[in-house]
């Protein structure tokens, strides 16, 4: 380890680092900023528990770097829980149900009270318009991520190689 580690930010510690450690393991610029993007959409389904297991299976599917999605998973989870009601109410309003009219405190505190079957009896509407609005938004998602990313992923690996032919 080099003197400087703890002068190193955060972000170069947790972010720069393990993404240069893995297009210096032969990832290519495109196939990560891919895997971002996919993974950014299974950490993002409005279904609190099913995230780290879709994560598994398209990762699995696609060959994907699991520890790098799981990841993900974990940096997205403040972000999933702020879209979820947002997805209930742009799913409404794609389905034209109108305003449920429930709070997420109301829909929490349902959950944890009642019985699945009652729970499902009560909000089964608002999850198909979650879901359905989580569907239709997850390609837009995977677009911006992967055209956002790919650019800054390709100069990171072009700096690898400078870096790698100046040793």
């Amino acid at each position: 380890m080099t003197g400087d580690a703890p002068n190193r930010s955060f972000w170069r510690r947790r972010v720069r680092d393990p993404l240069v450690a893995l297009l210096s393991q032969g990832l290519s610029p495109d196939k990560l900023a891919l895997m971002l993007g996919i993974g950014s959409v299974c950490s993002l389904f409005p279904f609190l528990g099913f995230t780290s297991l879709l994560n598994l299976l398209v990762g699995w599917c696609l060959g994907l770097n699991q520890p790098l999605l799981q990841l993900l998973n974990q940096l997205l989870g403040p972000v999933q829980l702020a879209l979820i009601f947002v997805y209930v109410r742009v799913g409404e309003w794609l389905w034209q149900a109108g305003e449920g009219g429930f709070t997420l405190g109301e829909m929490l505190r349902a959950f944890r009270e009642s019985d699945p079957a009652g729970f499902l009896q009560q909000f089964g509407w608002a999850g198909v318009h979650a879901a359905t609005a989580w569907g239709l938004t997850s390609p837009v998602l995977v677009a911006a991520v992967y055209c956002s990313t790919r650019p800054v992923l390709r100069r990171l690996a072009v700096g690898i190689k400078a870096e790698g032919s100046v040793r």
